[in-house]
C-alpha cells in the first residue's frame, strides 16, 4: 500500500499544496522562458500584464478573510517571477526578420553585397573629416623628463659639456 493510499484527506490536501507551493513557481518560469523564446520577450510583459488584471479581478468564493492578502501575495509572487524570467541567461531574443530589414530591390548575393560595400567606402576617401595634427604650446618651461627621455638628455647635456671644454 502506498503512502498516498495510507494518507488522510487532510494529508493529501496539506501535500498538494506543498507540492503547489514548491513545482508551481518551477513550471511557470519554464512556461515564461518557452512563451519568450518562441514568441519574443514584450510578451513576457504582456503576460504579466494580463495576470495581475485577472488576479485582481478576482472573487473570493469560499468568502476566506485573507482573499485580498492573498492576492497581493500572488502578484508579488508574479513579479518576482517575471523578473527572474527575464534576466535568466536562457532569456533568448528571437532573431530579428531580415525580409522586414532589407531595402527592396537589395541583392542577396554576398559577391554583389561585398561590392557594393567596397564602392561605397571608395567613395568615401579619403575620410570627410582627416584627423587633425594638433600642437599646443604650454607657457612655463618644459616638462620633467621620466625614464629613458631623462636619462637621455642628461647624456647629451654632459657630452655638449664635455665638448665645450675640451
Amino acid at each position: 500500500m502506498s503512502k498516498l493510499q495510507a494518507a488522510t484527506p487532510e494529508d493529501l490536501q496539506r501535500l498538494k499544496l506543498e507540492a503547489s507551493a514548491y513545482f508551481g513557481p518551477k513550471m511557470l518560469k519554464e512556461a515564461l522562458l518557452r512563451l519568450c523564446q518562441a514568441c519574443g520577450a514584450d510578451s513576457l510583459d504582456r503576460f504579466e500584464k494580463t495576470m495581475v488584471d485577472q488576479i485582481e479581478a478576482m472573487h473570493d468564493d469560499d468568502n476566506r478573510a485573507n482573499f485580498e492578502t492573498l492576492k497581493e501575495f500572488a502578484i508579488e509572487q508574479l513579479y518576482a517571477c517575471v523578473r527572474e524570467v527575464s534576466s535568466s541567461p536562457d532569456m533568448k531574443q528571437p532573431l530579428e526578420e531580415t525580409e522586414a530589414r532589407r531595402t527592396p530591390g537589395r541583392s542577396q548575393k554576398p559577391e554583389t553585397l561585398e561590392d557594393q560595400l567596397q564602392a561605397g567606402l571608395e567613395d568615401s576617401f579619403p575620410a570627410s573629416d582627416p584627423p587633425a595634427v594638433v600642437s599646443t604650446a604650454i607657457p612655463g618651461g618644459s616638462k620633467k623628463l621620466v625614464g629613458t627621455d631623462e636619462v637621455l638628455k642628461k647624456k647629451r647635456e654632459d657630452e655638449a659639456k664635455n665638448k665645450s671644454r675640451s
